[in-house]
């Protein structure tokens, strides 16, 4: 059928409209628990994005069929237990062996990975045991292609005791390991809550992350007027330093589910 004769059956009507903004937007899976990932996804699709964040390997080919990049995927490791303990370097290597052979086969780009909680070790030396298990394994990353995140999360609010909870803590971090394919993940709902100042950390720190979340402060939710950012201007200031990569909404909606990801979406395109 030609474009024309398409045009008129009414047949493309339903067609998504092509993603808009120099950004990719992403959305984390987990805050949508209760749809579908069918529904999810078609919703997502629809509104414009482009990616999904924290789906495993079983999830992948939902993904595919709406046109959606798993955008990160498990990596090894779990919040509270992780990189900073040198007990646990041999199964996190294997770990991370094991899923970026798989995110390599599948073109999925990042694999997330954490520091851990202090638990009474000092910063420095929580810094030495991450650095000594990322050098483990950056190479793995580099030879498949795909990016190591390693997340700033908040130890305020949160995640009690988790150690990569500042910037300076995180990028001194990836300056020991010194590869292209291990970053950041800077999640701007958390250190928002641990620092603010956001768009100049972003400016300044940006040769080190390699991933961006989004949350509502405070309380995690929707990206409106009832938390204290301005979501245009750190999407536009990101933008300007011609970022590649996927933010993903990871907020946890209270209004309509759906309306809330539009609404996020809409507010970080430029």
């Amino acid at each position: 059928m030609g474009g024309a004769a398409a045009l008129a059956s009414g047949s493309l009507a339903a067609a998504p409209e092509e993603p808009k903004g120099r950004i990719k937007q992403s959305v984390a899976r987990w805050c949508y628990q209760k749809m579908s990932l069918d529904d999810l996804c078609a919703n997502a699709a629809r509104i414009g994005l482009v990616g999904m964040d924290l789906v495993g390997s079983e999830d992948w080919p939902t993904l595919r069929k709406y046109g959606l990049t798993p955008a990160m995927t498990p990596g090894a490791g779990n919040i509270p237990d992780c990189w900073n303990r040198k007990e646990n370097h041999d199964r996190l290597e294997k770990e991370m062996r094991e899923n970026i052979a798989k995110a390599a086969a599948a073109k999925v780009p990042n694999v997330i990975t954490f520091s851990g909680n202090r638990r009474g070790m000092p910063d420095d030396v929580g810094l030495e045991n991450c650095a000594i298990g990322l050098n483990r394994v950056k190479k793995i990353a580099e030879d498949n292609g795909v990016t190591i995140c390693f997340e700033l999360l908040n130890s305020k609010v949160n995640h009690k005791d988790y150690m990569c909870d500042h910037t300076a803590w995180g990028v001194e971090l990836m300056k020991r390991v010194d590869s292209p394919r291990v970053k950041l993940l800077y999640d701007i709902y958390h250190m928002q809550i641990m620092e603010g100042d956001i768009i100049r950390t972003i400016r300044d720190n940006f040769a080190y992350i390699g991933h961006f979340h989004t949350g509502g402060v405070p309380g995690r939710h929707e990206l409106d007027g009832t938390q204290e950012l301005d979501w245009h201007a750190i999407a536009t200031a990101i933008a300007d330093l011609n970022y590649t990569g996927f933010m993903a909404h990871e907020f946890v909606p209270v209004h309509d589910p759906m309306t809330s990801l539009e609404q996020a979406y809409r507010l970080c395109v430029v």
